[in-house]
């Protein structure tokens, strides 16, 4: 297994620590971290950071954090910490902004949790910087290049997320994916917005 950086392994045993934690603790302190749509009453501004350390079950936060190793630490090594953080940062945001606005338009009042905004940040960042790399998804194990898994993905949740009704935050991940992009462009315009 190659080595974890920092920041990535800091973020995996939190996770790791919080679900365990939680578990332990009476049931529904969780629920003050968790993502609320608005109009519950329940929404507080931590949230918009603090759900991203929460998960559902064994199985969700496997596959985040096998994620975050598989894409993180690659990108971590390659920006840097400040960088890094910076991108999951923003996936995070992004992500809680974009589920809010949709439980918003159709009425739902189901909390959010995981990193999966932010894993699916990562994902398109990986995409965008080692577009022609030849990656072994889980589903389908398939080779393919990443820009084209990243693509699949990405067309993948926006359908699911239009015809599905599965309780997966599927706006969530585009709005990581969309964050994601964004910062990457303004990283790649030097910082600066462009005049017309």
């Amino acid at each position: 297994m190659p080595h974890l950086p920092p920041v990535t392994k800091a973020l995996m045993l939190i996770c790791v620590g919080l679900f365990c934690l939680f578990k332990l603790l009476p049931f529904g302190i969780a629920g003050w971290f968790e993502l609320w749509p608005l109009m519950t009453g329940n929404f507080y501004p931590w949230q918009l950071f603090t759900y991203a350390f929460l998960h559902g079950d064994t199985w969700h936060l496997f596959f985040n954090m096998l994620g975050l190793w598989m894409f993180g630490s690659e990108l971590e090594r390659l920006w840097g910490q400040k960088r890094y953080l910076q991108m999951l940062g923003a996936s995070i945001l992004s992500a809680a902004l974009v589920q809010l606005a949709f439980t918003f338009l159709i009425g739902s009042g189901a909390p959010t949790v995981g990193a999966s905004g932010a894993l699916f940040g990562l994902l398109l960042s990986f995409g965008m910087l080692f577009p022609d790399r030849i990656i072994m998804p889980l589903f389908p194990p398939i080779p393919m290049k990443a820009k084209y898994f990243v693509a699949i993905f990405g067309g993948l949740e926006l359908l699911m997320g239009i015809f599905g009704s599965t309780g997966i935050a599927h706006f969530a991940h585009l709005g990581g994916m969309l964050g994601a992009y964004l910062l990457i462009r303004y990283w790649r315009s030097g910082g600066r917005t462009r005049r017309r």
